[in-house]
């Protein structure tokens, strides 16, 4: 009999081998990976930062790039419902053998040097990826970026998506001091996508100090709808009509641009028609999935900051319900619950708030919650123990052509995914 650990006996290991979730340095990280001798984790690297939609993003470059005839490893965190997720290959999540590999690989490399959580992850990723013959790694930044650990490796090109307000705690309290934290995945003489048409003022003072080359959205590269069913993106000496993606929300069209200036800064040919394969077939769990149950419609997306709730409440505005909006929210202690529920609130008729305690210290029960949302937030409001809860009452009081939305954390998002798909 093996006495290998499984995958989750490495997962609850590494939990808790670290004192702390987070800890923002690349020097104990970067010193494992230079005696683990990985090599480059593909031929070519793009590294992904933002406040959000980098989960998309990666999903819009994953897919062109594949659609191409491309070899891709993508790494993205967090996993809504299994770890596996974080480290795609070809297409396909990691089986549970190749990544208790991985991690035997780091731990023999690691010796005395404490590593968090997610650095384990991340080594073992590049690890993996360094013995599939890729020819991409797209890599998602997990907090920040000049001191997260993705940034051990020099990319091709770098992307930074948005820059707003939240991890405030590690990153600084306005978007120029966390405009500057995500320009630290930037290198020199090498291309940087920003996806903000008027991004931070430092962000563009980091790329011009070191020479990174910036590829701003809305100047270098522009996007537009044609018709209810197609879009353009167009650069100097180039242009592509394009299918909406299969991702709804407005802000989806930004994220598919993003991805393709990404690719093309690669300077690498796809093709006009791996570019439409792949804007058009890109999926990301937890994004506006949707679900119909007895006439209702359950939407479950990950929103959890005052920005991604926005983009929720505009894509709301542009497909109404046929009947009542109601909410399902999860909010970690750390989130501005208040600036979140205030931009949903016009759309929102009545509030099931639920408590995040299982996500550990970063959670709060659900009298909590409701006590840092506004006062005059509209609607009726109930407080349940946990989104199973929540989403039970929200669905039992639901009619026909109402639609119930769970949001906030990814953590209610996986707790919603489980409960609709019957994965308990």
């Amino acid at each position: 009999m093996s006495n290998r650990r499984s995958l989750a006996d490495w997962l609850s290991a590494i939990e808790a081998r670290h004192p702390t979730e987070i800890e923002m340095g690349l020097d104990r990280v970067g010193a494992v990976y230079a005696r683990m001798d990985c090599g480059r984790p593909a031929t070519q690297v793009i590294t992904i930062a933002g406040t959000n939609g980098k989960g998309s993003t990666v999903a819009f470059v994953e897919a062109i790039a594949r659609s191409a005839g491309w070899r891709v490893g993508a790494y993205t965190s967090p996993h809504l419902l299994a770890y596996n997720e974080r480290v795609r290959i070809d297409g396909h999540d990691v089986e549970d053998a190749a990544l208790v590999e991985a991690f035997e690989a780091v731990e023999a490399a690691r010796g005395d040097t404490p590593l968090t959580y997610f650095e384990t992850g991340t080594l073992a990723a590049l690890w993996l990826f360094a013995r599939a013959d890729l020819d991409l790694a797209v890599l998602e930044v997990g907090l920040g970026g000049r001191l997260d650990a993705v940034n051990i490796v020099d990319p091709d090109v770098a992307v930074i998506t948005t820059v707003g307000l939240d991890h405030q705690d590690w990153l600084g309290d306005d978007v120029e001091t966390i405009g500057r934290e995500k320009a630290g995945i930037a290198r020199a003489w090498k291309p940087l996508v920003l996806g903000d048409t008027d991004p931070p003022a430092s962000v563009l003072q980091h790329a011009y100090r070191i020479g990174a080359v910036a590829i701003r959205g809305g100047s270098d590269f522009l996007y537009a709808p044609t018709d209810p069913g197609t879009w353009i993106w167009r650069e100097v000496g180039f242009e592509v009509a394009l299918p909406m993606p299969a991702l709804s929300a407005p802000v989806q069209l930004r994220n598919a641009a993003v991805a393709i200036a990404a690719i093309r800064a690669l300077d690498r040919d796809t093709g006009d028609a791996a570019l439409a394969a792949g804007i058009a077939g890109a999926t990301v769990a937890g994004r506006l999935q949707r679900f119909e149950r007895g006439g209702v419609e359950i939407v479950v997306d990950v929103a959890h900051n005052p920005q991604a709730a926005q983009a929720l409440a505009e894509w709301l505005v542009a497909s109404p319900a046929a009947g009542r909006t109601v909410a399902v929210y999860a909010a970690l202690a750390d989130k501005d619950a208040a600036g979140v529920a205030g931009a949903l609130a016009p759309s929102i008729a009545h509030w099931h708030l639920a408590g995040s305690t299982a996500a550990g210290a970063r959670g709060q029960d659900a009298a909590t919650l409701r006590a840092r949302l506004p006062a005059t937030l509209a609607g009726g409001i109930a407080e349940h123990a946990d989104v199973d809860a929540a989403l039970a009452a929200a669905r039992a009081d639901a009619a026909s052509g109402d639609r119930i939305l769970v949001f906030g954390t990814f953590h209610a998002a996986a707790a919603a995914l489980q409960a609709l798909q019957g994965r308990r």
